[in-house]
């Protein structure tokens, strides 16, 4: 039976075809929520609409760029007249040493992890404080503490959580929730090597999921469960698994202890 909070609710996904993002996307649907489905691959997001059911709403955007970011919300409007919820999923990681990492590649990921984030967001706002509604960044455990061998991403995710800060402080008072979500790696059913950006030599072990960390893989339906309950409560944080908050709060006061910290579960 329907969750009663999320029923009839508009739910819009970024990178919501695959992953986590189609099962957060999944979760919502069956706690009674109408979905919006964006992804790069018109094929994958018309797919997973298809198989999600409903009335969802498949849309094929880009997010890097702003005249797909306006079209996608001009679409939602149109569509459904509202907006409860913004998931910002979209993004990805990368492997490479911080030196060998250029800034050309800095500022491709970026644009989508962070720069994508902040288009759909300032979209989104105006609907979503006429609800009192919901932004979910999904972030990472490097957005709380960097680790060797990949390159652009703990920058980009420390920004991300950031602008969760800076959104809940100046929106929060107009009825705005944010949620920044730090989750360790996902568990998936095929896993991966991440491909490296260049030439350069770095361990296996960091081309794998969590990049080398001692950290168990996190089951995505849990995760996406606890981001609905977290919204329910409009609490601030979610971090998974929650013992890597001893991790941060040491990295904070003794920068030495956390750095000797994550050598140590690396």
């Amino acid at each position: 039976m329907a969750h009663s909070y999320w029923r009839d609710k508009i739910v819009l996904v970024t990178g919501g075809s695959s992953g986590l993002g189609r099962i957060i996307a999944e979760t919502f649907f069956r706690a009674g929520a109408k979905l919006a489905l964006v992804a790069l691959e018109q094929s994958d997001v018309e797919k997973a609409a298809a198989e999600i059911g409903g009335e969802t709403l498949p849309i094929h955007a880009d997010i890097t760029r702003q005249e797909d970011v306006d079209r996608i919300f001009e679409t939602v409007k149109s569509r459904f007249a509202q907006l409860d919820v913004l998931v910002n999923n979209a993004g990805r990681s990368m492997r490479g040493k911080a030196l060998n990492t250029t800034p050309e590649q800095f500022q491709a990921l970026f644009d989508l992890n962070v720069l994508g984030t902040i288009r759909c967001t300032r979209a989104a706002v105006p609907m979503l404080l006429e609800r009192r509604g919901h932004v979910v960044n999904i972030g990472s455990l490097a957005a709380k503490s960097a680790t060797k061998y990949v390159g652009a991403y703990p920058v980009s995710k420390f920004a991300v959580a950031a602008y969760s800060q800076q959104l809940r402080l100046e929106l929060g008072p107009e009825g705005l929730h944010v949620l920044l979500v730090c989750p360790g790696p996902i568990r998936r059913e095929n896993e991966r090597l991440y491909p490296l950006e260049g030439l350069e030599d770095i361990p296996e072990s960091a081309r794998q999921p969590g990049a080398g960390v001692k950290v168990g893989r996190i089951d995505p339906n849990s995760l996406a469960q606890k981001i609905l309950t977290y919204c329910e409560r409009r609490k601030p944080e979610l971090v998974v698994p929650g013992k890597a908050r001893i991790l941060f709060a040491l990295s904070q006061l003794m920068p030495m202890l956390g750095d000797w910290i994550v050598k140590k579960s690396t």
